[in-house]
């Protein structure tokens, strides 16, 4: 095993070219794309059923014992007796988990998009039939029904020696609009004489030029901001009018305010993203290429001549080198330095992505980091 220090020129180059761009101007956005109304929400959904039809690739009953279960209750319920004494072998059914998100203000009689996925042993779901099954709500009351023919994006195939290949996922499809909505959920958006306005990231500046943005446009104290994340605004009682009213409310441009400075770090593919906030105290790091080499031997040892009891095994001998380069360089940053000296400095000592994410531990450990270190 050995750990280089070298970074691809290609990603060594968009590096350089993305820090070197001046940082743009906080724009303008819009209220609808900054902020939620409290209240109007989606609902996740969720059922089981059957899938028939299936080409030889549904549950294998002995494995799954639930699904041949499901399909004589199913078939009680249609008026079909089975015999307890047989067993149903069904390799063309396969259990499903159905589940679907209810969509604010949907109302009786539209239809949803659901998505299937087998939860017992079933192969491929493709050409397969959904029957008829609830959708039940956290609450546990029934919002939709499913039926339909699902659509599957992978497909799999087997041979007779036991070799199998698929591509993408066959024991998973969707049903578009394959659910019926039969029961309304209440979302209060005409509750009250306001609504709210929840920000999709708190921030208190935000909140605050939200607040002033609407109080600005209407010529009036309509809104105000009751914590970091909320702004309440005055609308009319009149639901027609409140529908004109959000709809104008909604297209309002706000400045938002500047994110926090942050330091993102993925440990596990070592992404790091640095906000352009984010800057360093007077600091010096000291970076130096270590290659390490791990040598695997195997010895074998013997029991010594005439002796009882004793066996001959194999011995595993492992060898580790670690070589420090000579070519040792510091680099400095000045009181106050921006994210683009910081990656212009890093890159210079040809810092890998491991490399960089030590070195802006240490740098964080020892105060110089003027930012948030996240870890994920």
């Amino acid at each position: 095993m050995k750990i280089s220090n070298a970074i691809p020129a290609l990603a060594l180059a968009l590096l350089t070219v993305l820090t070197a761009l001046p940082a743009p101007l906080q724009a303008e956005e819009r209220i609808k794309d900054l902020a939620v109304v409290a209240g109007v929400r989606s609902n996740q959904l969720v059922g089981y059923g059957l899938v028939v039809g299936l080409s030889g690739t549904g549950d294998q009953t002995t494995q799954a014992p639930f699904t041949a279960q499901s399909m004589r209750n199913m078939l009680g319920q249609l008026g079909v007796t089975i015999p307890s004494n047989v067993n149903l072998q069904l390799n063309n059914v396969a259990a499903v988990a159905i589940h679907a998100e209810l969509p604010p203000f949907a109302k009786l009689g539209q239809v949803i998009d659901i998505t299937v996925s087998s939860i017992g042993n079933a192969k491929s779901l493709r050409g397969g039939s959904l029957l008829m099954a609830p959708l039940k709500g956290a609450d546990g009351q029934i919002y939709a029904i499913a039926q339909g023919n699902l659509v599957v994006g992978g497909f799999g195939a087997e041979g007779r020696d036991g070799s199998r290949i698929s591509v993408n996922v066959p024991s998973a499809g969707r049903i578009p609009g394959g659910a019926t909505v039969e029961r309304m959920v209440p979302s209060g958006f005409n509750a009250g004489d306001s609504v709210v306005l929840n920000l999709r990231s708190p921030d208190f500046t935000t909140a605050h030029r939200l607040a002033e943005a609407v109080n600005k446009a209407v010529g009036d104290e309509l809104a105000k901001a009751m914590d970091g994340t909320s702004v309440s605004v005055r609308a009319p009682l009149d639901p027609a009018q409140r529908v004109g009213f959000m709809a104008w409310l909604e297209n309002i441009t706000v400045q938002p305010g500047e994110p926090p400075a942050r330091v993102i770090v993925n440990s596990r593919t070592g992404t790091i993203v640095m906000g352009g906030q984010v800057k360093v105290l007077a600091a010096a790091v000291a970076h130096g290429g270590l290659t390490v080499t791990v040598a695997e031997s195997y010895a074998v040892s013997q029991p010594e001549p005439f002796s009882r009891g004793g066996e001959t095994v194999v011995v595993p001998e492992s060898d580790i080198t670690v070589v420090q380069e000579g070519d040792n360089r510091m680099f400095p940053f000045g009181p106050g330095a921006t994210l683009e000296e910081i990656v212009r400095a890093v890159n210079q000592v040809g810092a890998a992505p491991g490399d960089l994410i030590a070195i802006l531990e240490a740098l964080h450990q020892s105060g110089a980091l003027r930012a948030e270190l996240i870890i994920i």
